[in-house]
């Protein structure tokens, strides 16, 4: 983990972002691409070419000192920071700096999003999850250590998910903690019974590592929503972390069958990291 983006909005929760990247960062020799990202829609077309140019000019300034004072914090002393500044405010763009920097890992702070925004909107955090392909890391308060001792695997078994859940194992190794593997049974969700999970774990581990031997990490639930389930189950074992795979759905599939990885970072109040399919 060498690289690592965090896009940041002088907020509170994107101080705890930056905070949690400082730890990863020192502990792993990482660097620190801060990104900043510059809302210029609000300006005028009708607005001469000439005057557009200064107004930026001006307004990119404004960024670059309020950004470099953001960035003096004391926690940052000892790790390498490159701050990166866009001139567009769109989501995908914390995907393309991840992308073009070859990153390892996307921190973000999010205090999630509810009611109509959630339904219709969604938070800039949940974009990010949608859209980008490599780890996200969701944090949503102020962290004083990394040393994340239970995790909560989250996983539907799916055969398309284990490209992911390889990338996940590979990320969380490292931690050393202990995984505990969920699958919920959920009504109206393909309700399955006992030897249906069973056979399914099977079939999904075999696949993933040749062998069964994490079974005995695996716990299945019954609950009404699969993200109740999980968060529930998360709280049951005092998971520290709650590991996500996200298909990644968009447009009228995003809309109509919605997405768990959005659905549990929007309602949890530990940190979420999010790999897609």
């Amino acid at each position: 983990m060498k690289k690592i983006v965090v896009p940041v909005d002088f907020s509170d929760h994107s101080l705890y972002a930056l905070k949690t990247a400082a730890l990863l960062a020192e502990k792993n020799e990482s660097t620190i691409y801060a990104l900043h990202m510059l809302d210029m829609q609000e300006m005028s077309l009708s607005e001469s070419e000439v005057y557009l140019h200064e107004k930026t000019a001006f307004l990119l300034k404004l960024a670059e000192k309020r950004f470099h004072d953001f960035l003096k914090k004391d926690f940052l002393n000892n790790v390498r920071v490159v701050p990166i500044i866009k001139h567009y405010k769109v989501f995908k763009e914390v995907e393309a700096v991840a992308e073009e920097m070859n990153a390892d890992l996307i921190v973000m702070g999010s205090h999630g999003a509810s009611g109509f925004k959630e339904f219709f909107v969604g938070s800039n955090t949940q974009k990010v999850i949608r859209h980008a392909t490599v780890p996200v890391l969701v944090i949503k308060n102020e962290m004083t250590n990394i040393d994340f001792m239970d995790i909560a695997v989250a996983t539907d078994f799916s055969e398309e998910s284990i490209p992911a859940f390889h990338k996940l194992l590979k990320t969380l190794e490292p931690m050393n903690a202990r995984k505990h593997i969920v699958y919920v049974n959920a009504p109206f969700d393909s309700f399955k019974t006992t030897p249906e999970m069973d056979a399914l774990a099977d079939n999904f581990l075999m696949k993933l590592e040749g062998n069964t031997d994490r079974k005995i990490n695996v716990h299945f639930i019954c609950a009404r929503t699969i993200m109740k389930g999980i968060l529930d189950f998360s709280n049951s074992v005092g998971a520290d972390l709650i590991a996500v795979i996200t298909h990644g759905r968009k447009g009228l599939a995003h809309f109509i069958e919605g997405s768990v990885a959005e659905d549990v970072t929007n309602h949890a109040t530990l940190p979420i990291i999010s790999f897609k399919i």
